[in-house]
């Protein structure tokens, strides 16, 4: 059972380079308590202003359960112009 989390922008930068891991199901919560178990200060201080999609849709409630095979992107706030 597993879930894949993918990184963009900075998140991708914060992870190390890294494009996506695979994690076990869980809570919004649990993945985000990983990815900064897994990558550190940089992913930590990143966290707070990321926006979340699960299988596509807006995903705001880090209480609710995300179900085996889904993907959970990681979206930083993106600037630009």
């Amino acid at each position: 059972m597993a879930i894949t989390v993918r990184f963009f922008a900075a998140a991708h930068e914060a992870a190390a380079g890294k494009d996506s891991v695979q994690y076990e199901p869980g809570t919004l919560e649990s993945v985000v308590d990983r990815c900064v178990i897994d990558f550190g200060e940089k992913m930590s201080d990143l966290m707070p202003a990321c926006s979340f999609l699960l299988d596509g849709v807006s995903m705001n409630d880090r209480e609710a359960q995300i179900p085996d095979g889904a993907i959970v992107d990681v979206l930083p706030p993106f600037s630009g112009g």
